[in-house]
């Protein structure tokens, strides 16, 4: 007899809904469990795979907090997560919150022929954790097995393993307000990640000031995510904060997105999504791989908070995403720009609803030489560009300093710093990273931008910024004017400095898949005197092959592991020559 077709969790809910206002994640779900929304999972031709009611989800947490109870675990142990996009990393999260246990959530590999580089990072984040249990999905769990070597463990195996003992009946004790609700790693994208500690008080403070004042949730919204669950825009954003508001949410795994982009729209398409957000270059996939004759199968009218963080935002990808699918009903006033960060649990600031993109042009000379950001409206070589990223959250605070800890007034460009309940409580077992970045409950976020009308300018990292004779540069201006050659993909481009004498060097290396030997050496030429003409420096450009730039886990090009590995390259020939010498 044939199995019945799963249908999706449905949209409108039966509760009343509440807007996260709940002391701890636990009570969230054990609210949103009394409805008839939840978790559907789809496969990379958006077929059901696994649908999961709020109601079982909280029912299998609840299962595994006794199994990992029963395990030996102390409250406060943490539990490594493999995060895979699949009902057994959410089970055992939400185990976690009934037990007063720590999950950890840990990326999964990011590609083929990263085997050895991956479990050795994995095995460099258990080190940094120390967790007592690792769950892992059965196609990783060679990996964290190979990572936990000799190290003392409760338990090492999939969930579905873990699901196979005997249950036993303890009583449990959820995590109170007070307490660590999970650790995130940060991406990397400066330094080897450090694992923020997000409290229950701050996390549910975060998904509240999003969900209410933000997103303006309504009953009828739904959510779609292809985003990962160990990155915080895809465990806060769209595990955490759809339960924490009774929504349902239909998921479609990272890799699957990066195989076919434009089943991202086709979920939203079938489902009718409201809400999902992405980087910058998730909407610039979908404007690549979709031919203009799939456009009209799509219907994106639904979707009313087209979201955009992660990264720094760029405007023209954007558009050129709009305008390839107004036919099939986008609305470029859907994009809501924000900016965030994993010490701020997840989001800082957000856009204004419903106003689209607001850009603002400034004069380069100004903000390189003085740090001012003073409108303009010249010629496009001597301008920047920068995204309104919006007001920051009710209850927050946000000033921009200068390297004296002075604020700054507005237009004045310095660093970001924020003050507020969704504040982490410092990086684990990192004491000294911690003051280095918190001061009297003040975040120094280690961006720099400028405030506007009270609402923020991000222009980039401080430690990626390219100080020559001087002058403030930023990295993603060269960037971004190599990838306007038309043999160059958006993406494609990282610049960085490297120490030299007398001074500094500015590095652009260049993913290129031109192969004849003539036209690379044209192409390194022309984007030589490009950057000269524009900057007024010498640039050094390397050609590099493709897929091979740096990025961290969240997808961000990693300019500090790119200006590490550059450095090594040099040494390394160096030492070379020597030898052969």
């Amino acid at each position: 007899m044939a199995k019945p077709a799963m249908s999706a969790t449905p949209t409108q809910n039966s509760l009343a809904q509440r807007l996260a206002d709940f002391p701890t994640l636990a009570e969230a779900l054990d609210y949103a469990a009394q409805g008839h929304t939840g978790l559907n999972f789809h496969d990379g031709r958006c077929r059901l795979t696994a649908v999961v009611p709020y109601a079982e989800l909280r029912r299998q947490a609840l299962d595994l907090a006794r199994l990992l109870q029963g395990a030996g675990l102390r409250r406060g142990d943490r539990v490594a997560l493999i995060a895979d996009t699949e009902p057994g990393f959410v089970e055992a999260f939400y185990g976690c919150q009934y037990a007063g246990f720590v999950p950890v959530p840990l990326p999964i590999p990011s590609g083929l022929g990263s085997h050895a580089a991956y479990v050795e990072k994995l095995a460099a984040l258990l080190k940094s954790c120390e967790p007592a249990v690792v769950l892992a999905p059965a196609a990783w769990l060679p990996f964290a097995q190979e990572a936990v070597g000799s190290s003392p463990m409760r338990f090492v195996g999939s969930v579905e393993e873990l699901k196979a003992r005997a249950v036993p009946q303890v009583e449990l004790e959820p995590s109170r307000p007070d307490e660590v609700a999970y650790l995130q790693y940060t991406s990397g994208s400066t330094r080897f990640p450090r694992g923020v500690v997000v409290t229950q008080r701050a996390a549910m403070a975060n998904l509240r000031g999003m969900i209410r004042d933000a997103l303006d949730v309504r009953p009828d919204d739904r959510c779609v995510s292809w985003l990962p669950f160990y990155h915080d825009m895809g465990l806060v954003g769209f595990v955490l904060g759809p339960m924490a508001f009774q929504m349902s949410v239909d998921y479609l795994r990272t890799q699957d997105f990066a195989m076919r982009p434009r089943q991202w729209l086709n979920l939203i398409s079938r489902g009718r999504g409201t809400i999902s957000f992405a980087p910058p270059f998730g909407y610039d996939l979908c404007t690549r791989r979709a031919r203009e004759s799939e456009v009209g199968q799509f219907d994106l009218s639904s979707w009313r908070v087209a979201g955009i963080g992660a990264e720094p935002i760029r405007a023209d990808v954007l558009e050129r995403f709009a305008e390839q699918f107004a036919p099939a009903g986008f609305a470029r006033t859907a994009f809501l720009p924000s900016y965030g960060l994993a010490e701020c649990t997840l989001g800082a600031c957000f856009g204004r609803l419903g106003a689209g993109l607001r850009v603002e042009r400034v004069e380069r000379h100004a903000l390189e030489h003085r740090s001012m950001a003073v409108p303009f409206d010249g010629e496009e070589s001597q301008a920047s560009a920068f995204v309104n990223c919006g007001a920051v959250l009710p209850g927050h605070r946000l000033e921009i300093r200068d390297e004296a800890g002075q604020p700054l007034p507005e237009r004045r460009v310095g660093r970001v710093m924020l003050h507020g309940p969704s504040i982490m409580s410092g990086y684990f077992r990192d004491e000294e990273s911690t003051q280095a970045v918190l001061d009297g409950g003040w975040l120094d976020t280690g961006d720099l931008g400028y405030l506007n009308g009270g609402e923020l300018f991000v222009t980039g990292r401080q430690k990626d910024l390219l100080i020559v004779r001087g002058r403030n540069i930023w990295p993603q201006d060269i960037e971004y004017l190599v990838e306007s050659q038309p043999e160059i993909r958006s993406g494609d481009v990282i610049a960085f400095l490297v120490p030299a004498s007398p001074d500094p060097q500015v590095v652009v290396q260049v993913q290129c898949r031109l192969l004849d030997p003539e036209r690379r050496e044209g192409l390194v030429r022309t984007l030589v005197g490009l950057i000269s003409s524009e900057f007024s420096l010498f640039a050094l450009v390397e050609l590099v092959p493709p897929h091979s730039l740096p990025r961290t886990s969240s997808g961000k090009p990693s300019r500090a592991e790119a200006r590490k590995r550059f450095l090594a390259q040099a040494q390394s020939a160096s030492g070379l020559s020597a030898v052969c010498g």
